[in-house]
């Protein structure tokens, strides 16, 4: 029974993850679907916690400071919805939990960089590049249906405000 999960969850990962540990300054880019329109949403801040790293579940906790008020998000890593993560600095850290950030502020919740290579971020998933290459492909057409939609009855008040101009124009004659 336990290799039909794992089949099944195997099928279900993402191919390619990035290598994300706490202390990291990460930019996540996130599918949020509003209607019938989708749109990227991009979170940045500093990964205070890392869960089940080599399973379906792998998580990441991000937290940001806005308008002086934390903000926290947890986004799972095989999730079709996380476009990708991007790894902009990585920190020196001794824990894995780095709850602490929660209490501290300004200079003390700062995190000592260090150097780290740059070519981690170097995941392409094409069946998620096709896809948002898809998406942009029908937003833009929907885009000229609507400038056409717009230009035609544009056309058509325009076409009736010279017709009432002409009525007017014999009957002042």
């Amino acid at each position: 029974m336990s290799d039909l999960v794992k089949e099944i969850s195997d099928a279900q990962k993402k191919a390619k993850v990035v290598d994300v540990r706490s202390g990291d300054t990460v930019r996540v880019y996130q599918k949020i679907k509003e209607g019938n329109k989708t749109r990227i949403q991009m979170f940045e801040g500093v990964v205070i916690r890392t869960d089940r790293k080599d399973s379906l579940n792998s998580r990441i906790t991000v937290r940001k400071i806005t308008s002086g008020v934390g903000v926290e998000k947890s986004y799972l890593l095989h999730s079709p919805l996380v476009e990708k993560v991007e790894v902009i600095k990585r920190g020196k850290v001794r824990r894995n939990y780095l709850t602490y950030l929660r209490d501290r502020a300004g200079k003390s919740a700062r995190l000592v960089g260090k150097d780290f290579d740059k070519s981690i971020n170097d995941v392409h998933d094409k069946e998620a590049e096709a896809e948002a290459e898809r998406l942009k492909e029908e937003t833009k057409a929907a885009a000229e249906a609507k400038a056409a939609e717009k230009a035609a009855a544009e056309a058509e008040l325009e076409a009736k405000a010279a017709e009432v101009a002409a009525r007017h124009a014999a009957e002042q004659a």
